[in-house]
């Protein structure tokens, strides 16, 4: 048997998350991201969320074609968490170790979606003013997972 990594693609990163309203609204609303997909499954106590740059409306995809997309992001929220005075967060491999890192959006102008981030309220590991690293803004979404901002005309107009 033989396979042809020329046609491997890589599909999606997925966070768990605690509250899907949060995440949801965060991921739709401030950055812009389309619900691809969404499953529920009541037996095992979890919901999926699939986002992706669609074209801005949340009209949902044939499950396949979520599948035969690059760059998405799986939301699994374990039900329950949201209402859990216990439940202590998802390490998200950014602490005094360090792991995972993050993922990153292209935006057309830094200065304006930090502008627009502020509006909202968006919480900022690091803003584009500080440090050496003046291209880039690091936000964090509600669960403290890292997305790094960057503008690119180039990218943008491909």
């Amino acid at each position: 048997m033989t396979t042809d990594v020329s046609k491997y693609r890589f599909n999606h990163t997925m966070y768990r998350i605690r509250d899907p309203k949060a995440s949801l609204k965060f991921y739709r609303d401030i950055l812009g991201m389309s619900l691809l997909q969404e499953h529920h499954d009541e037996k095992n106590k979890f919901s999926n969320y699939f986002l992706g740059y669609s074209g801005g409306d949340d009209s949902k995809e044939d499950f396949n074609v979520t599948l035969a997309r690059q760059g998405v992001l799986e939301l699994t929220h374990n039900h329950g968490t949201e209402s859990d005075p216990n439940f202590k967060g998802y390490d998200t491999g950014n602490g005094d170790i360090g792991g995972y890192g993050h993922i990153a959006i292209i935006v057309d102008d830094l200065k304006a979606a930090c502008d627009r981030f502020d509006t909202f309220g968006v919480k900022y590991r690091k803003r584009p003013e500080e440090g050496r690293m003046r291209h880039i803004a690091f936000i964090l979404d509600p669960d403290d997972y890292s997305v790094e901002i960057l503008e690119s005309n180039l990218a943008l107009n491909s």
